[in-house]
């Protein structure tokens, strides 16, 4: 496994992430395919064991169930808390990011993962019904209470994240150091502002949906797995441009074939090419996090992703939010 640093701490991460969503107790038909608290610690600890340490959740994620599995897995297993970083994930809950939300979802958070303090706090949207001030002055009093050691943010659109930047610069605030967005070879309309924002300002990327829920490893568009049948969020995010990504997924299949790897080991091979730090992978077997954690030694040339990037058209826009849900959750929440 290869490392790096969340941006101005002293936080070692693994060059990979492992995504929560893929565990807890299923809170609607389309999480059908996550996976249970046993599953979710054969997973957990199969991941240390192959030198991944960064785990990302959310309050979300099962109805809180994905932070207690991870949690009573490091637990059961007396996983020292300074060889892991956990980050956690606020906003689909009552009150969004308000000052009072903020603090009450926190605390659960700490709770159900059996810690004392995280560390990277994300954002998991932007809050159109509160002010940026009440809170980013919020995210920085976790920081001096000892709650958070980093802040990041999550799919918003390039102006709102540079806004909320300024206004903690204004105020002498901590500013985020991590995006957490929606980025892969399928969808990448971040490069347009979001991305060159992050990079100008030393903010890192750990996207999620790297591998494009799937279709980035495969050379068909359908795929036979529970999480193909089951999840409508899947099919919401990536179905209506199935004919302008098939040309994109063919040329991951032909550099596979060249390199005599997996075409997910391309996708994420891609995205360390691009200067992300640590995807987050989503994965509900044992051998997709084997996979994973051998990309890494997979290097393409800068023609190569240049290959990769040609046949990409523009998409709409799925994770950024034009206003908050109605509910709780939009369609495409990941």
């Amino acid at each position: 496994m290869k490392y790096s640093r969340i941006p101005q701490t002293e936080i070692k991460i693994s060059q990979l992430a492992i995504g929560g969503m893929s565990f807890g107790k299923p809170a609607m038909k389309t999480y059908r395919w996550i996976l249970n608290e046993e599953e979710t610690d054969k997973m957990v600890q199969h991941a240390l064991s192959l030198g991944i340490n960064f785990f990302d959740t959310a309050n979300v994620y099962g109805m809180g169930t994905s932070e207690k599995y991870i949690g009573n897995s490091l637990k059961k297993h007396q996983v020292p808390r300074d060889k892991v970083v956990l980050a956690s994930k606020v906003y689909f809950n009552d009150g969004r990011l308000s000052k009072a939300a903020i603090n009450r979802e926190i605390d659960g958070t700490l709770r159900r993962l059996g810690t004392d303090y995280l560390d990277l706090y994300i954002i998991h949207r932007f809050d159109y019904d509160h002010p940026i001030e009440e809170t980013m002055a919020a995210l920085d009093n976790l920081i001096k209470e000892g709650k958070v050691r980093a802040i990041g943010a999550s799919a918003m659109y390039g102006y709102q994240f540079q806004n909320m930047q300024y206004v903690a610069e204004k105020n002498g605030w901590h500013q985020f150091v991590a995006m957490e967005n929606h980025y892969n070879l399928l969808y990448r309309e971040d490069e347009r502002e979001l991305i060159p924002i992050c990079k100008q300002d030393g903010v890192m990327l750990m996207p999620y949906s790297p591998l494009a829920s799937g279709h980035l490893t495969r050379s068909t568009w359908e795929g036979h797995s529970k999480r193909n049948a089951t999840d409508t969020s899947e099919r919401a995010k990536y179905d209506h441009a199935k004919e302008q990504d098939m040309p994109i997924i063919k040329r991951v299949a032909t550099l596979a074939d060249q390199h005599h790897v997996k075409m997910s080991q391309i996708a994420l091979a891609w995205q360390w090419a691009k200067g992300v730090t640590a995807p987050i992978i989503g994965a509900t077997k044992e051998q997709y996090l084997d996979d994973a954690a051998q990309a890494v030694d997979v290097e393409l040339t800068p023609d190569e992703v240049d290959y990769l990037d040609e046949p990409y058209t523009a998409h709409e826009i799925v994770g950024a939010l034009d206003q908050n849900p109605v509910g709780m959750l939009p369609k495409d929440v990941k």
